[in-house]
């Protein structure tokens, strides 16, 4: 008898324990938005093996209302020596269009955008089927101001065709 009222007790508390972390997990309202930032040195807007992280960029999320436009949501970031930025992002927006923008590059040999795109868009919801909190956003970067010789080769060697010159 004592010992099945120790097991009932210790399943109790086994239950309790459980729903105060199932609580606290719902409070728990913060998604993650992680990216990187490169330096294009070839001059073709994406990466290449001769693209370099770039540290020190300044990153901004804004997310807007689908309906209106306006904006519901801001988290500005800096990224780290591996071009990494983690923007944390309070609440749910699915019902927002979100974009990670370029602010500025501290390199002047390496601050010119893309002309192909200047963001990366992403979805910032739970209601996605994505069990973890982090959301990855797709590598933005900036381009260098003249194309390094060795980028012919990479681009090649990637089946592409040289670079036209510049003269």
């Amino acid at each position: 008898m004592a010992k099945s009222n120790a097991i009932a007790a210790l399943i109790a508390v086994a239950l309790c324990i459980s729903s105060l972390l199932i609580s606290a997990q719902a409070g728990h309202d913060f998604l993650f938005v992680e990216g990187r930032v490169y330096c294009d040195p070839c001059r073709v807007e994406f990466h290449t093996p001769l693209s370099e992280p770039l540290q020190g960029v300044n990153v901004r999320l804004d997310c807007r209302s689908r309906e209106n436009g306006t904006l519901t949501y801001t988290e500005d970031g800096v990224t780290d020596p591996s071009g990494l930025y983690v923007l944390p992002v309070e609440g749910d927006h699915e019902e927002d269009i979100c974009e990670i923008k370029l602010l500025s590059s501290p390199r002047a040999d390496c601050n010119e955008q893309f002309s192909s795109t200047d963001m990366a868009r992403i979805l910032i919801t739970k209601n996605v089927g994505v069990a973890e909190n982090t959301r990855y956003a797709n590598a933005i970067g900036f381009k260098s101001k003249v194309a390094l010789p060795a980028c012919d080769k990479v681009l090649t060697d990637m089946g592409f065709l040289p670079l036209p010159r510049e003269d």
